[in-house]
């Protein structure tokens, strides 16, 4: 079906219907995503303040048949929130939909507005006592609705799960402007077809999710976080297992680092603090949430001399106070930031079975020397069996004298996460980036169930066209 551009005449219809104030200029911002590989355009920006007003926006972009591009905080790495090709669609940002709407903490339970920017949930989580899990770096820009769209995950999925886990119900609106008012509190309700994890992870394609109803959970009364060296990816997985097996739940995290992203941190970081005098070829932070009477640096010293015995580890830093804990945490958060100053060839966020990851790792190794003089950077949250394994220029060469084997480089590894039963789209989404990649490795029937819901829900198409499932 032919969509039409959001042009001057969509935005009278706009402007008669919910005033001036809602439509604002389209800056630059609105138009690109962090690692520069789209661009996208539009015609129109909307600001809607309320569910209502993002309805009205619906139904007219329904009955003009106008494109419609959801964004939250900008911050998403498949390029789902840029709409580059076809008639100029409305942009509508819930950045004024910002409000914590209510907080249960005997429930455990928070309900934010879309807009909300996941720090801010976090501390309204934390005014009540309570923890709300989701972290990640981009969490001081994300905003809680872009989260649940792309179904983000974070460095807490181990012990709490992705948002999708995280999620109990949701207001949204659909593309023909009804609006579902499902923020339910209920933690059993079996009345049908779940339309919130439909809506999670569908990266707008089915609807713009407007607030959710958030779990929250009991703060630890002690963290403890520590930096091991492990002898190799193998260890790295025998050290988690190990972690389980002592302290249960209480392991939160376990991140796997290795010394390329070390180097990079050095090469355009350098004020960035490291915690071994020689950077390790691996190493793993693990972090503890602990209860009553339960000490992390007692648990960590005894996992550690466990571990030690195994000949699971080297040296190893064990934080003793929140500082040393944040200098430990700013090497693994800043990796990202030193990948994209450096420029990937091609970046990959991929999962795998958990046990087969040291098995990849080398192959992969293998099959990227093959296409070229590649560096390497494979880390990730080891402990769900995720990995960003990013592939870059040889130090002092620029990624663009590279762009002609991007494609090669991408689908040589895609294809061996395929052959290791792994799938290409972890914790990012598919947006646009992906779309081929959904086709080429995807189901079949899961792909014609996905095309079937599509056209159900949006017979239109103007719901983010060419995000997930290509126009």
């Amino acid at each position: 079906m032919t969509l039409n551009a959001a042009d001057d005449s969509f935005a009278k219809l706009i402007r008669s219907d919910l005033g001036d104030d809602i439509l604002r200029p389209v800056t630059d911002s609105y138009l690109e995503e962090p690692r520069g590989r789209f661009t996208g355009h539009a015609g129109l920006l909307a600001l809607p303040r309320t569910v209502d007003e993002v309805s009205k926006l619906m139904r007219l972009a329904s009955d003009a048949r106008v494109p419609v591009v959801p964004y939250g905080g900008g911050t998403g790495l498949v390029g789902g929130q840029v709409m580059s090709d076809g008639p100029a669609p409305l942009v509508i940002s819930l950045e004024r939909m910002t409000a914590i709407r209510a907080v249960y903490p005997t429930e455990n339970i928070l309900i934010a507005e879309a807009g909300a920017i996941l720090e801010d949930v976090q501390t309204a989580a934390e005014e009540a006592n309570r923890l709300f899990p989701l972290a990640l770096a981009a969490q001081g820009s994300c905003r809680i609705g872009g989260n649940l769209a792309t179904n983000a995950g974070g460095v807490n999925v181990l012990r709490y799960g992705n948002a999708r886990d995280l999620c109990l119900g949701l207001e949204a609106v659909l593309p023909s402007g009804e609006i579902w008012h499902g923020l339910s509190r209920l933690r059993k309700d079996n009345t049908g077809y779940d339309l919130r994890n439909l809506l999670i992870g569908a990266e707008g394609t089915l609807g713009i999710i407007t607030a959710a109803s958030l779990k929250l959970f009991p703060r630890p009364e002690a963290v403890g976080t520590a930096m091991l060296q492990v002898t190799s990816p193998e260890a790295a997985i025998e050290l988690l297992a190990l972690a389980r097996d002592q302290l249960g739940d209480a392991v939160s995290t376990l991140e796997l680092i290795h010394r390329q992203g070390l180097q990079f941190l050095t090469e355009v970081l350098p004020l960035v603090r490291h915690p071994f005098e020689t950077q390790p070829e691996w190493c793993v932070l693990i972090e503890l949430g602990l209860f009553a009477r339960q000490s992390p640096s007692e648990a960590l010293e005894t996992l550690y001399a466990s571990a030690d015995k195994a000949g699971l580890v080297g040296d190893a830093v064990i934080a003793q106070s929140e500082a040393q804990r944040m200098d430990l945490w700013a090497v693994r958060e800043r990796i990202p930031e030193a990948n994209r100053l450096i420029g990937s060839v091609s970046s990959h966020d991929i999962s795998l079975p958990i046990s087969r990851i040291p098995e990849f790792i080398l192959r992969g190794a293998e099959v990227v020397a093959a296409l070229g003089p590649f560096r390497i950077n494979c880390f990730g949250h080891v402990g769900d069996g995720n990995l960003h394994y990013n592939v870059f220029p040889p130090q002092g060469q620029d990624r663009a004298e590279f762009d002609g084997q991007r494609q090669a480089v991408k689908h040589a590894v895609h294809d061996l996460v395929h052959e290791f039963g792994g799938s290409v789209s972890a914790e990012h989404g598919v947006g646009r980036l992906k779309a081929d990649d959904l086709e080429e490795y995807g189901d079949a029937a899961k792909l014609s169930a996905m095309r079937a819901i599509k056209t159900a829900l949006d017979p239109q198409g103007i719901m983010n066209p060419g995000a997930v499932l290509r126009s």
